[in-house]
């Protein structure tokens, strides 16, 4: 199967809620509408680490999700690792085919969900810190299961990749995620995972 990531050279670079949501390190940033995915991040031996919280955009990007919304309730990313980290640039995890945690993941960033590859969803959202989109091969049409959420300012992938959502909660649990290796377009040995994500509709 063909891989699901950001292209190489890209790797290589470095409506408002009632109550709206500060997230910690992101003034300004606020809980929209949702639905809102909530991720409980551990490290390889099972450590808490912490909670992120993702609110997705149906306004910008219904299809994609959709996805994320349908595979979170199935469980399917239960488990799943951040197989790449890329220290300054972004986290990406959401390989429910390769990248489930005990297992083997030397593939993971190759596979996606048993559903169709979905149809772009470019929007008018710039990448910015904390900002998630989702990750495809080559074809701009190819997105499926894999996300990323970017650690800095991104605005170089503007309209090349889906905008999905936004983190309003877990900065800190975020950036802490542990970081792969440069050298191997940010690989990580012993990634992070998340146990267990759940919606909030």
């Amino acid at each position: 199967m063909r891989s699901k990531l950001l292209a190489s050279a890209l790797l290589l670079a470095a409506g408002a809620a009632a109550h709206p949501v500060l997230a910690e390190g992101l003034p300004g940033v606020t809980d929209g509408p949702g639905p809102n995915l909530v991720i409980e991040v551990a490290d390889a031996k099972g450590n808490a680490k912490g909670r992120i919280v993702l609110d997705l955009y149906n306004d910008k990007a219904p299809k994609h999700v959709e996805r994320l919304v349908t595979l979170a309730k199935s469980g399917a990313y239960d488990g799943v690792v951040f197989h790449r980290v890329i220290d300054g640039f972004m986290a990406q995890t959401g390989d429910v085919e390769f990248g489930k945690h005990g297992g083997d993941t030397a593939r993971a960033g190759m596979g996606g969900s048993n559903m169709p590859d979905l149809q772009a969803e470019f929007n008018d959202v710039s990448f910015q810190a904390g900002t998630v989109g989702m990750a495809r091969a080559q074809d701009p049409n190819s997105a499926n299961s894999q996300f990323f959420i970017d650690l800095a300012p991104a605005t170089f992938l503007d309209g090349q990749y889906t905008v999905v959502g936004q983190l309003v909660d877990g900065w800190d649990v975020l950036n802490a995620v542990k970081k792969g290796d440069p050298a191997a377009n940010g690989s990580v040995v012993e990634p992070d995972y998340m146990v267990k994500v759940t919606v909030e509709e």
